[in-house]
């Protein structure tokens, strides 16, 4: 099993970001289409995560630390790729300067996000017609090496 994560452009890359988006939300959670494309496409930092050499996962990051548009795709899943990349994603962040995360998470993910460091604030809200969480996570500066 060969997993990675590389940074990915939205210009260059927004096919494979698309195919993904579109399979998880669009077509398996029916988030509607004009709810899943926003004005930050092109000013987030998105990222994509590979299994032997096929993209199989995405999620980005905005400039004030928010990571969103986690997918992975149904035949990739339970491979630790969602954690891979939620990992890569934070130590980008903590790279860039950022002292904290946060997300959105949908309820059903709330455990997956807590094993990786995130914490549940507030109460349960209604986002394209499912309930999420707000999780955040501090950052811890990037050990220097020895």
């Amino acid at each position: 099993m060969s997993l990675f994560v590389r940074l990915a452009d939205w210009q260059a890359d927004h096919a494979a970001i698309r195919m993904i988006r579109q399979q998880v939300f669009i077509e398996e959670q029916q988030v509607p289409a004009d709810l899943e494309w926003d004005e930050h496409e092109t000013s987030a930092q998105h990222f994509l995560v590979f299994h032997n050499d096929k993209p199989v996962g995405t999620g980005r990051i905005t400039g004030d630390g928010k990571i969103g548009r986690m997918a992975v795709l149904a035949d990739a899943r339970g491979l630790g790729a969602g954690l891979q990349l939620l990992q890569f994603i934070c130590h980008f962040a903590c790279v860039e300067g950022q002292q904290s995360v946060y997300l959105n998470a949908q309820r059903h993910a709330e455990p997956f996000y807590a094993k990786a460091g995130f914490v549940a604030e507030g109460e349960t809200f209604m986002e394209a017609g499912i309930p999420h969480v707000r999780m955040t996570r501090q950052l811890q500066e990037p050990a220097e090496s020895a």
